[in-house]
C-alpha cells in the first residue's frame, strides 16, 4: 500500500465518519424537519455514480467510503421520508 492509498483511506474515513452524526441525530430525534431531501437526493447519486468510478479504477478507499457514505445517505433520505 502507497503513500496515496493510505491518504485516501484516511479522507475515506473522514469524510464518511462526517455522516455519521447526522444520522445518529436523526434517529435519536425521530426529526428530519432540517434536512433537504433534495440535497441528500443529489448527493447519493452523485455517491453512486462515485462508487462506479471507484469500481472502475480498482480503488479501494473510494469505494469504502462511496459505499458506506451511500448507506448512510440513504438512511437519512429514509428518515426523512419517515418522520416528515
Amino acid at each position: 500500500m502507497d503513500v496515496y492509498e493510505i491518504i485516501g483511506l484516511l479522507a475515506a474515513i473522514l469524510t464518511t465518519g462526517a455522516f455519521v452524526p447526522q444520522v445518529y441525530k436523526t434517529w435519536k430525534t425521530k426529526s428530519a424537519d432540517d434536512i433537504s431531501f433534495t440535497m441528500y437526493l443529489v448527493l447519493f447519486i452523485g455517491l453512486v455514480l462515485w462508487l462506479i468510478y471507484g469500481i472502475h479504477l480498482n480503488s479501494l478507499p473510494m469505494i469504502l467510503a462511496n459505499s458506506v457514505t451511500g448507506i448512510l445517505a440513504l438512511i437519512v433520505l429514509f428518515f426523512k421520508w419517515r418522520y416528515k
